[in-house]
């Protein structure tokens, strides 16, 4: 009988362990897919870095970080680059090359974000989205409130390589 009593129970168990899996799963954050932006390092005669202010009303406003924005489905990264910097600063990217990629992960989103060298561009950047726009020195970049995804790029910009 002692050999019934403990097959019935076997069951229970299992059942008891998988609740409590389910929720431990129910408890941990759920990781999200990176979103994958394209950002550029646009320089001035002077070798000034153009930053630009996240607006009210955005996720983090008021840091800084590099120009650009969101790689859409289907599109390639360099026209990603070119249309976001033609809707945020009514310039035409004429050419770029890419510098450094890196992925960051903030409490609520993971990004995946490639930087661009920008070569060469028609146009004077103005601020169409509502961000203010500043020129920086790169050694002077570690100083500004600068995205935590943005930080790695900092030290190779000053250094005039990427890694």
């Amino acid at each position: 009988m002692r050999l019934g009593k403990k097959v019935q129970a076997l069951p229970r168990r299992l059942d008891e362990r998988r609740v409590a899996a389910d929720r431990l799963a129910e408890a941990l954050p759920t990781p999200k897919p990176a979103v994958l932006v394209v950002a550029a390092v646009l320089c001035d005669r002077s070798g000034r870095v153009l930053i630009a202010q996240r607006p009210p009303g955005r996720h983090m406003a008021g840091r800084w970080e590099f120009p650009g924005g969101k790689v859409a489905e289907g599109e390639g990264e360099r026209e990603a680059l070119a249309r976001e910097l033609r809707e945020e600063l009514g310039i035409e990217l004429l050419a770029a090359s890419p510098f450094m990629r890196r992925g960051h992960a903030y409490p609520d989103r993971t990004v995946e974000l490639s930087l661009w060298k920008v070569e060469g561009f028609a146009g004077s950047p103005q601020p169409l989205d509502g961000q203010q726009l500043k020129w920086v020195a790169p050694a002077s970049l570690a100083d500004e409130e600068l995205l935590e995804a943005d930080r790695p790029f900092v030290e190779a910009l000053r250094d005039g390589a990427a890694r």
